[in-house]
Order: C-alpha cells, then sequence, then structure tokens
C-alpha cells in the first residue's frame, strides 16, 4: 500500500485487525488514530462565547453550535505522529523490560511493530 494516504492505510488496517480480532492492532490503530484526532482540534478563540443550553450546563445551544472546523494535517505531520507514537512504545517496552514486566513490555513491542508495518506501507499478518 505504498503511496496511499497514511490515515487510509491507519483505518484499513484497523478494519482488518478488527476482522480478525487482534486486540494488540486494535489497541495500537485506535490510539494512533486519537492522536491524530487529537492534533487536528482547534482551539476555541479567546473571549468567544456562544448561546448556552438551559438544559445541560456547559453545553453550547442550536444545532452544530459545538462544532468547530478541525485542522487539516499534512502527511509529513501524520507521519511525524505516528513515528513519535512508534517511539513512545519503544521507550515505554523498555522501561517495562527494566522493571521486569516482561508481559507488558511485548504487547508495547508488538504494537510498535504493528504501527511500524503501517508506516512501512506493509500489510500486518497476525
Amino acid at each position: 500500500m505504498p503511496g496511499v494516504d497514511v490515515q487510509v492505510r491507519l483505518r484499513t488496517a484497523l478494519t482488518d485487525a478488527l476482522r480478525r480480532r487482534d486486540i494488540v492492532a486494535i489497541s495500537a490503530l485506535r490510539s494512533v488514530l486519537g492522536a491524530i484526532g487529537n492534533a487536528e482540534a482547534v482551539e476555541a478563540p479567546p473571549g468567544e462565547r456562544r448561546a448556552a443550553s438551559e438544559h445541560i450546563a456547559g453545553a453550547a445551544a442550536g444545532l452544530g453550535a459545538g462544532e468547530a472546523r478541525r485542522r487539516s494535517l499534512n502527511e509529513a505531520e501524520v507521519g511525524q505522529i505516528l513515528q513519535a507514537e512508534i517511539s513512545e512504545r519503544r521507550a515505554a517496552a523498555s522501561d517495562f523490560e527494566d522493571h521486569g514486566q516482561l508481559d507488558r513490555a511485548q504487547r508495547l513491542r508488538g504494537e510498535a511493530t504493528v504501527l511500524a508495518a503501517v508506516a512501512a506501507g506493509r500489510r500486518i499478518v497476525s
């Protein structure tokens, strides 16, 4: 799948992992898609107030009132997030290994392997 958008590869890999019921891959892929989603979020401009709901405290009133246009990330930014997620898992796996928690380390290394395969455009097989 080289040449295909990274987010498309991640979503395709997640669909495949769900079909296979691969919990390690599902966890890793959902996590990185969440990180990308968080990076796309924008902060509300300071001082902007919207009509409040009389029924729910802190809620905005009106259809779509709570929606904000999301940032559009380029491939390089998505790739950086993916690489950061891979690095974080490898570092955490080393820490767990150092503290004798080999099962957790193995799971994190498995997640890093899944994400590295998607980053390289390879299909995940488990």
